[in-house]
């Protein structure tokens, strides 16, 4: 059954910097081609850091100035917020990054999933566990925080999957639809596409949270099907400003009272191939 098309395209070069839209990308069991093969290293706190903690990451962009392929991915270019361009692996990258942040940061690609020591947790910004998670969360005492259980095991331990700079899975869906019903619900809110950072927006001109009735299911996208895995409860990064978006900490409590923490839903890839904007979208 058809249920819509891929409307949008996105990936993003470096965790949790702005991305960039594509028309068509690869797609393999690590997501799409070229997708968070970049983070930022915490020399403050160590460990590999996003935005749950370094909210200022989200007001530098990331791009590709030359089209990765499986034969090479190149190192993308980094604007930072005061319009400034530099490589990720320029000598003087980690400086000039480290600068715009206002917190000290060395930049790296991909490691081995065996180098564990670089996937390691870092240190917590709060002694006591349930203060650390609600900050990382974004959530208010009287809210509660996700279920951690569906989570792979390993993200207890590590800041992602070992060998990956995924949060918990490779890709991450949303529909038009859950777009619109966040704006009715939330209509002070800017209900902007890259506050949730998918890598799939798909039109379904459906209405509510179509995605969320897709768990357990499998999508056929052009050559490849994708795993629709469990709906993706939403952190403090929804909340934050950059660009032309505004801080909106009431976001979180919308979609915390409105949509059960949740929006939009994590995939992985079961059938590598090419995506393409326009591309079918067929509920197997």
């Amino acid at each position: 059954m058809i249920v819509g098309r891929i409307a949008e395209l996105w990936r993003h070069p470096v965790k949790s910097m702005e991305g960039e839209r594509v028309e068509r990308a690869p797609l393999g069991v690590n997501g799409l081609l070229g997708d968070r093969v970049w983070a930022v290293r915490d020399e403050e706190r160590g460990g590999i850091r996003g935005a749950k903690k370094i909210a200022a990451l989200m007001t530098c962009k990331a791009r590709y100035a030359d089209e990765p392929s499986a034969a090479m991915i190149p190192a993308p270019e980094i604007t930072l917020p005061g319009g400034e361009r530099l490589r990720a692996d320029a000598p003087d990258a980690a400086v000039r990054l480290s600068s715009a942040l206002g917190h000290k940061v060395t930049l790296w690609p991909l490691q081995p999933a065996s180098d564990l020591a670089h996937y390691q947790r870092g240190a917590p910004d709060h002694e006591d566990v349930l203060t650390e998670l609600r900050a990382i969360f974004g959530r208010d005492a009287d809210e509660p925080l996700p279920d951690f259980s569906q989570f792979p095991p390993e993200i207890m331990q590590y800041e992602s999957p070992p060998g990956t700079y995924f949060d918990v899975h490779p890709l991450n869906l949303l529909t038009d639809a859950t777009l619109r019903r966040l704006q009715t619900i939330a209509p002070t809110s800017v209900i902007d596409v890259r506050r949730f950072r998918p890598n799939l927006v798909i039109e379904t001109g459906g209405e509510g949270f179509v995605e969320a009735g897709w768990t357990g299911r499998q999508l056929r996208i052009g050559s490849t099907r994708i795993d629709v895995g469990h709906p993706c409860p939403r952190c403090v990064m929804i909340t934050h400003g950059f660009a032309d978006v505004p801080r909106d900490s009431g976001l979180m409590r919308t979609v915390v009272r409105e949509a059960n923490q949740n929006v939009g839903s994590y995939a992985t890839v079961a059938q590598p191939g090419e995506i393409r904007v326009g591309d079918p979208v067929e509920l197997i």
